[in-house]
């Protein structure tokens, strides 16, 4: 039986998140919720592509399509955002066989790119994978231009005293210094929006863009289900130091934004790391994605935690028109 795709409304959302339950592939990211608001602040279309073998769904995969003029684009996940990850997940049955699998991720991506090419014929295409994505071949096959991209991951099934002893010793110093002068508390929305107001003061700072904005932050926190956003804060003598807003759901964290360097005497952000990771731990999440070691100095500085050296991808398609907006993108997106 062949595979069909179409675009849910927003009506279905709760079929989608139910199918998206059902997936090892799937990230926080991905929840209809936040899906919309990602398309509000894109200023995108939003097209939630559904396949179905017969009435039951195996394959998710959100698309935005954006139009400047003459130009048609299309993202998963949309640009200038800071969004992580998306890209296509499936839905496989308990006990399938490999190939089955792999049959089924070929046929949902060919028709999902099909159906995007008839009805909007994008000049650009951009997917960037989770890494919870196990095989990107069907984008090659499509014509895709593959990039390898890397992230670091945090065991959180090893155990914790174990696992901070793997710290740097720098980290472990800069942790036992702070502990007793800080003080980590998960916040609300405002908090949550305290902490994005602190990076994009220090991007200004620095004259770097950064365009995630605290109303953005805030339509996510309020539109995601709770324990999906969490603003961890730190304060020191009462007054707010730094902070860390994790994204999460029952599998895995995902450290987002904050933890910026401050002017603070203590190491906030170790310690922010540190608590998140017992945090997340506690609640029996598998691993913390510290999201993102493609930045020299940034990947110095989280490799520190013990992590483990994970990789993702991006896929490209362009018409040799745009050629220009998509190594903008790559390099700012």
């Amino acid at each position: 039986m062949s595979i069909e795709v179409e675009a849910l409304s927003s009506s279905d959302r709760d079929a989608w998140n139910e199918a998206l339950g059902r997936t090892p592939e799937r990230t926080p990211f991905h929840r209809f919720e936040a899906l919309e608001v990602f398309a509000k602040y894109a200023n995108a279309s939003l097209y939630p592509l559904v396949g179905y073998k017969g009435e039951q769904i195996v394959g998710l995969f959100p698309l935005f399509v954006i139009r400047k003029g003459p130009i048609t684009t299309a993202f998963s996940p949309p640009p200038s955002l800071k969004v992580s990850y998306m890209g296509p997940v499936i839905v496989s049955q308990p006990g399938m066989k490999t190939n089955s699998v792999e049959r089924r991720r070929r046929r949902f991506v060919e028709e999902s790119i099909e159906w995007l090419d008839e009805t909007h014929d994008p000049h650009y295409v951009h997917v960037r994978t989770s890494i919870t994505a196990p095989d990107t071949r069907p984008f090659d096959w499509e014509l895709f231009e593959e990039t390898p991209r890397f992230t670091y991951v945090v065991d959180l099934e090893t155990d914790p005293d174990a696992l901070f002893d793997r710290f740097s010793g720098d980290a472990r110093s800069n942790i036992r210094d702070a502990q007793d002068a800080c003080s980590i508390t998960e916040g609300d929305v405002t908090a949550a929006q305290s902490i994005i107001t602190q990076v994009r003061n220090r991007h200004a700072e620095q004259d770097i863009s950064f365009t995630v904005t605290a109303d953005f932050v805030a339509d996510l926190y309020e539109a995601l289900p709770e324990g999906y956003v969490r603003p961890y804060v730190c304060s020191v003598d009462g007054t707010f130091a730094g902070g860390s807003i994790v994204l999460e759901d029952d599998r895995r964290a995902y450290g987002w934004q904050g933890t910026v360097k401050t002017d603070v005497e203590y190491d906030v952000n170790d310690l922010l790391h540190w608590h998140v990771i017992r945090e997340a731990a506690g609640r029996g999440l598998a691993s913390y994605d510290l999201v993102g070691a493609n930045n020299p100095r940034l990947s110095r500085y989280k490799s520190k935690f013990a992590p483990t050296l994970t990789q993702y991808h991006s896929l490209e398609r362009s018409s040799k028109a745009i050629g220009t907006m998509a190594r903008l993108y790559r390099r700012f997106g």
